[in-house]
């Protein structure tokens, strides 16, 4: 599959500046780096490449990223930023208030904590594909990529919690509240899984050019049935879970408006809204192509409004659909679901959690020994990042980026030994799409049926496995 531009391994000379630059920023904002381009950890002194006459020849740079509390707590009223100019936390053209973010996260994060929430963001992607969205849908102004980088940690970590509670806990957790939890947990779960049960929302397939669908059901939609947290969760749950089904270089996702029949007690412009937010803001460079399929005329009036709210490269990303003859434009009939008159044979059945499933989530010690593990690798990428930002010459350069993708591939095989230990298992983990090591399978041919006793599921997580700790 070709590679699009913007991408790893698919960058201009001046991409690839950008992207040294941006690294080169966000390491400082992280203490890793002072305004100087030195480690924390030392300062080397260095005239035209080579050591002082009679001068012990230097060590090579090593990053200090574990600093005692006390000390690091004397720094933090000090921590240097890269200079950011135009920053204003009012500013009327900040859509989405990304300024304020900013500000917020520095004035109330730590650097080890903001290293902590993005490196986790990082997940199985390469860092460099991460780091490149936010310069893609910023148009490479590394003040504003790093803003919206920024305000996308804050908002992980802060509001959404996506990864300490959305993920941690997923269906199994909802599962068991909305049977024993307080009143609060209870409802949050009931309309959690609600939507969940019905298929409001599904990943089905991929389109042509082999992104993952997901496809909307608006018609079981309608307002006041679900709270809006619950709503938003549920958006933030197939949001991260989708991220799992990205096959690179594959990374952006189809989604299927299903207008069937719609009408206005479906329509409800917050969730509507959030959406919006969480692919402008939150999950950039996320969307390949919107479809919006069989819209009845009530929705033209709707439309315009919408098409108001949203980024004219998002809107540009709309195309609608009334045919069966329409949709086979970006999907292979035998992989349309038969709802939309495809021939796929496939309908959405949710597969409810399984006691057991999530066994490797309560092993906390091989957890932490898999976290530290995940640490030196970090540790690893952060060291190979600074001597890549600070060498001038092209070609060690090059040599340098290998290397660093040699760690990315090292970060991505050692997170599907983790996954287990840290993310509740999800309905397409169930099914079978999602399978161990991160290997994919869109169109499962079997899907077992889940056991009353959680046997198969509980086979499935398994004990802690000799390879996980290795």
């Amino acid at each position: 599959m070709e590679q699009l531009p913007g991408r790893p391994g698919n960058l201009t000379p001046e991409e690839d500046e950008k992207l040294r630059k941006f690294w080169e920023m966000f390491l400082q904002v992280c203490g890793v780096l002072g305004d100087d381009g030195a480690t924390e950890s030392e300062t080397v002194s260095v005239s035209q490449g080579k050591p002082a006459a009679g001068a012990e020849k230097p060590k090579k740079k090593r990053i200090s990223l574990f600093k005692k509390k006390k000390d690091k707590e004397k720094e933090n009223s000090a921590t240097k930023v890269p200079a950011m100019d135009s920053i204003k936390e009012n500013d009327p053209e900040d859509k989405w208030g990304e300024n304020e973010a900013y500000l917020e996260t520095l004035a109330t994060h730590s650097p080890e904590q903001i290293r902590a929430t993005i490196w986790s963001m990082v997940k199985h992607d390469h860092p460099d594909a991460l780091l490149l969205r936010f310069l893609r849908a910023r148009k490479w102004d590394l003040q504003r990529a790093l803003v919206m980088l920024m305000s996308t940690m804050n908002w992980r970590c802060s509001e959404a919690h996506v990864d300490d509670e959305v993920m941690m806990n997923g269906e199994e957790t909802a599962a068991t509240n909305e049977k024993s939890g307080d009143e609060k947990s209870k409802k949050l779960a009931q309309d959690f899984l609600a939507q969940l049960r019905m298929g409001k929302s599904y990943c089905y397939g991929t389109d042509k050019a082999g992104r993952p669908i997901c496809i909307v059901r608006a018609r079981l939609h309608r307002a006041g049935e679900q709270s809006e947290e619950g709503l938003e969760r549920f958006t933030v749950y197939l949001i991260e879970t989708t991220r799992f089904m990205l096959n690179p270089p594959v990374d952006t996702a189809c989604v299927l408006f299903d207008l069937t029949g719609f009408s206005l007690a479906n329509m409800d412009y917050t969730p509507v809204k959030f959406m919006i937010k969480c692919f402008e803001a939150n999950y950039p460079e996320s969307l390949g192509v919107v479809l919006v399929h069989k819209a009845p005329w009530v929705f033209q009036g709707i439309w315009k409004i919408i098409r108001g709210w949203l980024d004219p490269v998002v809107a540009n990303k709309v195309h609608f659909t009334n045919t069966l003859k329409d949709l086979e434009e970006f999907i292979a009939t035998n992989r349309i679901p038969t709802e939309l008159e495809g021939s796929s044979n496939y309908t959405y059945e949710y597969k409810e959690p399984v006691p057991g499933e999530n066994a490797k989530m309560k092993d906390i010690e091989t957890r932490e020994k898999l976290l530290r593990e995940r640490e030196e690798l970090y540790e690893e990428y952060e060291s190979k990042t600074v001597e890549w930002v600070s060498e001038p010459d092209a070609t060690k350069r090059g040599v340098l980026h290998s290397e660093r993708d040699a760690v990315a591939k090292k970060l991505r095989e050692q997170y599907w030994r983790l996954d287990p230990y840290i993310r509740s298992r999800s309905v397409y983990d169930r099914i079978g799409v999602i399978l161990p090591g991160g290997k994919l399978d869109y169109y499962p041919a079997k899907i077992a049926p889940a056991t009353s006793n959680g046997t198969a599921a509980a086979l499935a997580a398994g004990e802690t496995a000799m390879d996980d700790v290795d």
